[in-house]
């Protein structure tokens, strides 16, 4: 196993900007973001649809980070609950310059077995979400004229086959392919729109829902003979968020040390 390389200190990359994420929640990749985002100099709106770790993880940041932290409860498959998620971010810090599209759902199924549901609930999720929430941002950018970002999670599997995953693959693939289009929607008002495509990256919750056999044969693919820790897959998406990243925009980038 790989040596975990040292967890990076913060340099202000996002000082004073206001960013929101959805699926925020837990210990994925959606909280490390938060936290990183926070580390960077950040005010940061955590969203989740589920309340009660939305809560708990809203309590533990702001016990580090104060008031720079705020929350709200939303599931993106409800336009509603995601204009009142952004207008929430809006009223109390009063602009929007960053939205991260983390929320997505997964599951395995080949597609002999796959039912319409199963093959929709994937879809409105991970892509109609994506979309819904990109959306009312980039409205709410172009309105302040002020610019902004957008970064989306992918995934490898966008461009990747892997069993059992057609529902999740074909919604991340639209992911990429909202995500460049969106990008020259509105280039010409200063907004850069990108995304991040992860291999693998492991915490408690994917570890719940993923057989042992499937990641070690997913790690075996990975050049570092690990898999990544969700901090370095939001690192990837706080330098897309920053002006770092100031000329780019419809770009995907792979997070990734897999080999075919």
């Amino acid at each position: 196993m790989t040596t975990l390389p040292p967890y990076p200190a913060g340099h202000d990359l996002l000082a004073g900007k206001v960013v929101v994420i959805t699926a925020a929640a837990g210990t994925g990749i959606g909280s490390a973001t938060a936290r990183r985002c926070l580390e960077e100099g950040a005010r940061v709106l955590i969203s989740d649809w589920h309340e009660r770790r939305l809560v708990q993880t809203h309590r533990e940041l702001v016990t580090a980070h104060g008031d720079a932290v705020a929350a709200a409860v939303c599931d993106v498959t409800d336009q509603s609950q995601v204009d009142a998620m952004l207008g929430a971010a809006v009223d109390r810090f009063g602009r929007l310059d960053v939205m991260i599209n983390n929320a997505g759902l997964g599951g395995t199924r080949s597609v002999l077995e796959m039912t319409d549901e199963e093959w929709a609930r994937v879809l409105d999720v991970t892509l109609n979400g994506t979309f819904r929430c990109t959306r009312t941002a980039l409205r709410l950018m172009v309105e302040q004229g002020a610019g902004g970002a957008v970064v989306n999670n992918a995934s490898v599997v966008g461009w990747r086959a892997q069993a059992g995953q057609a529902h999740y693959a074909a919604a991340k693939a639209g992911v990429m392919a909202l995500t460049r289009c969106a990008a020259v929607d509105v280039a010409e008002h200063g907004i850069r729109v990108n995304a991040v495509a992860p291999s693998l990256a492991v915490h408690p919750f994917l570890a719940k829902v993923t057989t042992e056999d499937l990641l070690t044969e997913l790690t075996a693919r990975e050049a570092f003979g690990r898999s990544a820790q969700p901090w370095e897959v939001a690192n990837a998406m706080v330098f897309l968020a920053s002006d770092y990243a100031s000329y780019l925009t419809g770009e995907v980038l792979s997070v990734s040390s897999q080999h075919p």
